[in-house]
């Protein structure tokens, strides 16, 4: 049988039919690709376009109540985050740090301002920053309170944290569901000695001073008797002024707090194991209301909203950028302001670390601006690298020969490394509660030599001297090695003495009872001669300025400056490059609570990444994590 030429075989037919099917879906594919990337692009464009046109400044209300919702952690600077990672992550979740600055000045501003009648605090989502930071915060929130402006406090749930700033407010509402919940402070660690032991690790400690605990959780399976003692002082002291000043606002007698604590099961009991009665019969708060409760309260207060079913109240952040656009020209003297915030690292370092390269860009920067006359170093580290912190230091005294008049700040904590670059300032404020002092030097090397024999790996190998190759990870470390290691924190250390004598006006002798690693709250270092004056940082802005003599001036915060593409990116993701604090960061089914409680854990395999210094030598606190 033949086929004529005209007559297409069935084999034939099928591959046609195969090859239209297919090229079909190919060209279906081709022309949706090409739509949709037309789409995306026209979407890109209308994005700039918006992102790029000058917004209308919101019109707020002649009267309303100044909102305080301060969200995750009260933070002296930001922590920077990829802002290519947060434009394409897509998320709308609230920034899980809250700046202090930007807060005391809206509550500053609302007290004078005449179309804020009130101030409410929404507390739920604060997880903690810090007695130091809540003070600082209190302390405005009290100004407030003086202008004879009420302050209302709600919360679903008291943290310990959130309960400080509300026991500033005039009336306190918990929810029904709620309870005050107060504990204490504590200072509780994991240890990992036996793990690295089971693991065959080596771990080579070099240190000096007595209190220097830094390093206990890989030597040790419990806490020091030496470490037990200190912090069990700087710790009691906390808690006094925490006590001391909740009772004193809530008009409590003295012991009220520690007597609710100690005695929580046994009141429980009597009202039935109802947290917020408890809390009410204990004169922690004012009443008990529900959510819709609560909202009926503030609208009666503060009037309705035109923005859905609210209360009459506007955000700080909304607050603050209306009072900014309003306020007049800035004057032309200027008072620098640099942030140094986390471990102190060498190199470069983004927001939320501090770098001796990036630390010294920012100086460069107060350097090359005329109209800076003075300089505040706002300090919230519990230290780092001894290379670094001397670089830093050194840095800063270089600036003061300058004739640059170099205050110092200190947040939380300013301890170990963060004190190392104190040292250099011309004066050091701190808060009553800053952790500051842990004057001490350690070096840490972990080898693998047992580990990797463990599962048959070896090493070998010849070199031309006793130390060629001693300091590999892989190698047992030489006694040789070990003596240069320890020398040379000796040494650190006896220069970490010298400088804060100098600085100081003190004996290397009388430094070095002071140091030993031993941690003081701000009030007790003034008394030891290491603070000149207790104040906040805006009480240091002030006394930068009489220095430089300077009646009229504006606060200039350095930062580091933006690349083109962060901050065009910054500016198509509508919000402030920020993130949650370093440590607290996990998995992002991790709820921010959660995160906030599995930190302590983690907090110790973390600073262990972070030890960099090309000499193994830190100066580092701990301990000074705790509030």
């Amino acid at each position: 049988m033949t086929y004529d030429d005209q007559t297409p075989s069935p084999a034939r037919k099928r591959r046609g039919f195969i090859r239209r099917f297919f090229g079909f879906i190919g060209r279906s594919i081709s022309w949706l690709r090409v739509v949709l990337g037309n789409l995306l692009f026209l979407l890109i464009v209308l994005f700039i376009v918006l992102a790029l046109l000058p917004k209308e400044p919101l019109v707020l209300p002649d009267e309303f109540a100044l909102t305080l919702a301060p969200t995750g952690y009260l933070v002296d600077e930001e922590s920077y985050v990829d802002p290519v990672n947060m434009l394409l992550s897509g998320s709308d979740d609230a920034p899980m740090e809250t700046p202090v600055r930007p807060l005391i000045q809206s509550i500053d501003a609302g007290r004078t301002d005449p179309r804020v009648s009130g101030l409410v605090l929404e507390l739920d989502g604060l997880l903690g920053g810090g007695i130091s930071k809540l003070e600082e915060v209190g302390a405005a929130l009290q100004r407030f309170k003086d202008s004879d402006k009420p302050i209302i406090a709600l919360g679903s749930l008291y943290t310990q944290e959130q309960y400080y700033l509300a026991s500033y407010a005039d009336e306190i509402y918990l929810d029904p569901m709620g309870s005050v919940l107060l504990t204490g402070y504590a200072n509780y660690r994991n240890y990992f000695k036996s793990a690295i032991d089971k693991l065959s690790v080596n771990f080579h400690v070099f240190r000096v001073g007595k209190y220097k605990d830094f390093i206990e959780p890989y030597t040790r399976d419990d806490m020091s008797p030496e470490s037990r003692e200190h912090n069990s002082e700087w710790l009691n002291q906390l808690w006094g002024v925490y006590t001391s000043r909740v009772e004193a606002l809530r008009q409590l007698p003295s012991g009220a707090v520690n007597d609710y604590i100690r005695n929580m099961d046994v009141q429980l009991a009597s009202v039935g194991g109802d947290s917020a009665q408890l809390a009410l019969e204990s004169q922690l708060i004012d009443g008990i209301l529900s959510h819709r409760e609560r909202q009926q309260l503030l609208t009666e207060r503060f009037g309705h909203s035109d923005f859905g079913d609210h209360y009459n109240g506007v955000g700080h952040r909304t607050f603050l950028a209306d009072v900014r656009r309003q306020s007049p020209s800035p004057a032309n003297d200027r008072v620098g302001l640099i942030v140094a915030s986390g471990t102190i690292s060498t190199g470069e370092q983004p927001e939320g670390s501090i770098g001796s390269d990036s630390f010294l860009q920012r100086l460069q920067q107060v350097q090359e601006d005329p109209n800076i006359k003075a300089l505040v170093i706002r300090i919230d580290s519990g230290g780092g690298s001894a290379y670094a912190s001397e670089v830093i230091r050194s840095e800063i005294a270089a600036l003061r020969a300058e004739g640059m008049p170099v205050l110092v700040s200190m947040g939380s904590m300013a301890a170990s490394g963060g004190y190392w670059m104190a040292a250099g300032a011309d004066e050091i404020w701190a808060t009553p509660t800053t952790l500051t002092g842990s004057i001490g030097v350690f070096g840490a090397l972990p080898t693998f030599e047992d580990s990797l024999e463990k599962i048959g790996i070896h090493v070998d190998g010849v070199g031309t001297t006793p130390l060629a190759g001693s300091m590999r990870l892989d190698r047992t470390l030489t006694p040789q090695a070990s003596r240069i290691i320890q020398q040379t924190v000796n040494h650190i250390y006896q220069q970490f003495i010298d400088l804060v004598a100098e600085a100081r006006g003190l004996t290397p002798e009388r430094v070095d009872q002071l140091g030993q690693g031993r941690v003081w709250t701000g009030a007790t270092a003034q008394e030891l001669g290491l603070v000149d004056r207790l104040g906040s940082l805006e009480d240091t802005l002030a006394a930068a300025a009489e220095h430089a003599e300077l009646d009229d001036y504006e606060v200039r915060q350095i930062t580091r400056p933006l690349a083109p593409y962060e901050q065009f990116l910054k500016q198509l993701s509508g919000s402030a490059v920020s993130a949650w604090v370093p440590q607290v960061s996990g998995p992002e089914w991790l709820t921010p609570k959660l995160k906030s409680q599995l930190a302590p854990l983690l907090e110790p395999l973390r600073m262990l990444s972070e030890l960099d210094d090309p000499r193994a030598v830190y100066a580092r606190c701990m301990e000074c994590l705790a509030p």
